[in-house]
């Protein structure tokens, strides 16, 4: 990068190009090209001497200068706050992903130990109604057939009659406690 305050020896950048046209163009259009090259460097050329005379634009330049790189160096620490922002959100949203994955690995767990339960109760009470179905005489076990076939078929009776019959045994379960 070449400073401003480094000499300019005239006429340097007109020979540059000139040497450059001189090797030969390959036509009309490559010509104009170079020619347009030649002034606009003969132009950054004169602009420069005239830059090097002018202190108080050479001390503005300098002054856009330090505040371009100060806006540069803004938006350095802008995008990197906003790339760190990026990277934080990534993790939050993948941490979640794995409290969710347990949380539903937890559930698995908790739901598969539900039906293992359920099965226990299940055999359990199975038992408990054959061993009652074996200790129970016929008479006893014919009726109780009947009042559930009656059941079947008219539901609302039966459900207000066994709600009875839980509140019962409740209250004399509580007697038998001792809760009075």
């Amino acid at each position: 990068m070449k400073d401003s305050n480094d000499p300019v020896e005239p006429g340097k950048a007109a020979d540059k190009a000139a040497g450059k046209a001189v090797g030969g163009a390959k036509g009309p259009d490559e010509l104009r090209q170079r020619i347009q090259e030649t002034r606009g460097q003969l132009g950054d050329t004169v602009e420069e001497l005239a830059a090097k005379a002018d202190v108080k634009a050479r001390a503005r330049a300098r002054g856009a200068e330090l505040k371009g790189k100060a806006s540069e160096a803004g938006h350095a620490v802008q995008d990197k706050a906003t790339e760190a922002g990026h990277v934080v959100q990534g993790k939050a949203v993948e941490a979640g992903h794995v409290v969710q994955d347990k949380a539903v690995q937890a559930g698995h767990v908790v739901q598969d130990k539900a039906v293992q339960a359920g099965h226990v109760v299940q055999s359990r009470a199975t038992q408990a109604g054959h061993a009652v179905q074996d200790n129970v005489p016929q008479p006893v076990r014919t009726a109780v057939t009947n009042a559930v076939q009656a059941g079947k078929r008219h539901p609302r009776p039966v459900l207000i009659a066994g709600a009875g019959v839980v509140v019962a045994a409740g209250l004399l379960r509580r007697r038998h406690n001792g809760h009075h």
